[in-house]
Parts: C-alpha cells; sequence; structure tokens
C-alpha cells in the first residue's frame, strides 16, 4: 500500500512537474505577440514588440513607436534574410518564432519608456540604465549606446560592439561607393524629405543593379545626362551626415521608390520622353519611374 501510494505520490509530481513546464512554456510567450500576421501599416502592442526585438537584435534604429511604417518593413526584411528566411516583410508565426527564439523583450520597461516620452534604444548586451534619455521623439543628441530618428533625419549613433550592426552593404560597393552617393544625394536631393533623399539613393542603386545602365556607381553617376548635380557641379558640395545615412538606409534595402530607376521634378522637367515613363509615385518634389 505504501509503496502504491509512493508511487502514485510520484505519478502525481510528474505530472504536476510537466504541467508547470508547459504552463511556463505558455507564460513566457504570452506577451510574444498576438496570433496575427504584422504587416505594414499595422499599429500597438504587436508593432511595440516587434519594433524592440528587432532593435535589440541591431536591425531596427528608428523609434520604437507601434507605427508599421517602411523602417519597420525593411528592418524585418532584413533580419528574414541574416536568418535565411522568406524576404516578405511580413511577421507571421515562423518569423515571430525566431524572433522570439534570438531575442529578448521586456514589455513593462519598453511601454514605461514610452509613456515616460523617453528616446532609447534597446540593443542587446546594453544597461537599460543607459539605454533611456528624457525628452520629445524628436531632436536632441543621443547618448553613446542609443539611436533615434527615423524618417525625418533623426541622429543614430554606433551601436554598442556587443551587438554586431545589420549592414547588409551588397557586394561590389566599397566606401568610395557609399561617399560617391552621398555627394550625389546631397547634390540633387538635400532640399528633400528623408525619404526622398534615401529615394534618390535607392534609383542609382537600382541603376547599378539593371542591365541597361552602367555596372558601378560611379558609372552611374557620371553617365553623361544622368543627373543634374553632375552637370551644374554640386556633385561636389560636401554631403551632410544625413545625406551618408540616407545611402546606408538604401544600401540596407530601404527602397520607397519601389524599385524605380528614373526620377524628375515636374515643375521644371523639359523632356517629353521622361514624362512618357510608367509613373510610380511622388516622394517630396520628384516623381519616380521606370
Amino acid at each position: 500500500m505504501k509503496r502504491n501510494s509512493a508511487y502514485i505520490k510520484g505519478a502525481f509530481f510528474a505530472i504536476a512537474l510537466c504541467f508547470g513546464l508547459f504552463a511556463g512554456f505558455g507564460q513566457n510567450n504570452a506577451h510574444a505577440f498576438s496570433n496575427q500576421v504584422i504587416q505594414k501599416g499595422a499599429t500597438g502592442d504587436d508593432v511595440v514588440e516587434l519594433q524592440s526585438r528587432l532593435q535589440y537584435l541591431g536591425f531596427y534604429t528608428g523609434n520604437i513607436d507601434g507605427v508599421f511604417g517602411w523602417r519597420t518593413y525593411w528592418a524585418l526584411r532584413n533580419f528574414q534574410y541574416e536568418f535565411g528566411m522568406d524576404i516578405d516583410g511580413l511577421a507571421g508565426a515562423k518569423a515571430k518564432q525566431k524572433l522570439v527564439k534570438a531575442s529578448k523583450y521586456d514589455k513593462a520597461w519598453v511601454t514605461k519608456q514610452i509613456n515616460s516620452g523617453n528616446k532609447f534604444s534597446y540593443y542587446g548586451g546594453v544597461p537599460k540604465s543607459k539605454q533611456t534619455k528624457s525628452g520629445g521623439a524628436k531632436g536632441g543628441a543621443a547618448k553613446k549606446g542609443t539611436a533615434q530618428g527615423g524618417a525625418g533625419g533623426g541622429k543614430a549613433t554606433a551601436k554598442p560592439a556587443q551587438v554586431k550592426p545589420a549592414k547588409n552593404i551588397p557586394d561590389g560597393y566599397s566606401q568610395n561607393d557609399i561617399s560617391l552617393m552621398a555627394n550625389a544625394v546631397y547634390g540633387e536631393a538635400r532640399g528633400e524629405p528623408y525619404i526622398g533623399q534615401v529615394a534618390v539613393a535607392a534609383v542609382i542603386i537600382n541603376r547599378v543593379e539593371d542591365s541597361q545602365f552602367p555596372k558601378t556607381v560611379s558609372g552611374v553617376i557620371f553617365e553623361p545626362g544622368a543627373f543634374t548635380a553632375v552637370a551644374d557641379g554640386q556633385i561636389y558640395l560636401t554631403p551632410n551626415k544625413q545625406a551618408k545615412k540616407a545611402v546606408m538606409d538604401a544600401l540596407n534595402g530601404w527602397d520607397p521608390t519601389g524599385e524605380a530607376i528614373y526620377y524628375f521634378n515636374p515643375d521644371t522637367a523639359t523632356s517629353g520622353w521622361i514624362w512618357g515613363r510608367p509613373q510610380i509615385k511622388k516622394i517630396g518634389k520628384h516623381i519616380f519611374c521606370n
């Protein structure tokens, strides 16, 4: 009888332990996203968690604001690329599972920072005490180890040494290419909104990758008649940090043009040919087309 009693207690303990493990598993993942597929245009807690986890891993450098915009979209695509997934910019079950496994997320802490109006970065390996900075959503200099801004030209400082930056610079691009592209962006679009500057950089990249254009950055930029900044000498102006940042965003995969290879200003364009190109969208003062 005692043996049976011990057996029953042991079995009960084993069942309870297993139940506890499964319950604990569920509890640890209870805040790991909802069941919805998160996609561009989404808002809310799921997007906050998505941005936080992507930023923890070094892929997302914008504000954690719960708005799934282009910056979040391209950060997610870069994450999918690095983790060998289908690159679609959608946070479905597989993407969320990999994010949860690869990153940490303190919902209470992140929510507190947002509600307090603090700017912060959520890179892994950085003490939380060093990831906060009081202030509004824009402006001001960031402390070492933090990043801020996003579309609109906020500043971003270097990521902590413990975290590998998510800079997927395509093969064949050099630092000289980046510098030259920054010159072109500054000469062509320094008066445009930040997204418009990224768009100009994206067009240069799209041309390099298109068989009908030269195969190098310098070849594309200095192709006769290709860019106004070359014709009027503004290509030689010293670019600012925002122009360089726009180039890096474009090289990291952000193409707000929809793969355009041409653009023009409708207020000044006189070529009937350019007006006949299939138009994709207008960004700032420029119309982007193919």
